[in-house]
């Protein structure tokens, strides 16, 4: 059941890089230049709200001081890479482990 889980998971935050991808790459050709938006600004485009909800958690259960290192610096990474990196994490948890091919293996 995790494996499932994780699976979807995995399947959710590809589709969304994938989108993030395309909207990144049109407003590249658009503009003739590279354009990579950081996670940020599309969090910030999409719910401000809940990205201001997501700092107060992080101060009220002391963990402030992650989020200027740690947190503002994924946050600052474009955001189709960051859900890149999760789907690939996500896959390999949700992946069936290889079995052992050999002589001396049960």
């Amino acid at each position: 059941m995790l494996r499932l889980a994780c699976r979807l998971m995995a399947m959710a935050a590809l589709a969304v890089a994938v989108i993030m991808a395309v909207i990144d790459t049109t407003r590249s050709v658009a503009a003739s230049d590279i354009v990579m938006t950081p996670l940020v600004q599309s969090w910030q485009a999409v719910s401000p709200e809940t990205l201001d909800q997501a700092q107060v958690v992080f101060g009220h259960y002391g963990l402030a001081l992650l989020w200027d290192p740690v947190i503002a610096w994924i946050l600052s990474l474009p955001g189709f890479a960051v859900f890149a990196a999760l789907a690939f994490v996500f896959y390999a948890a949700g992946r069936k482990p290889e079995r052992a091919h050999g002589l001396l293996t049960g």
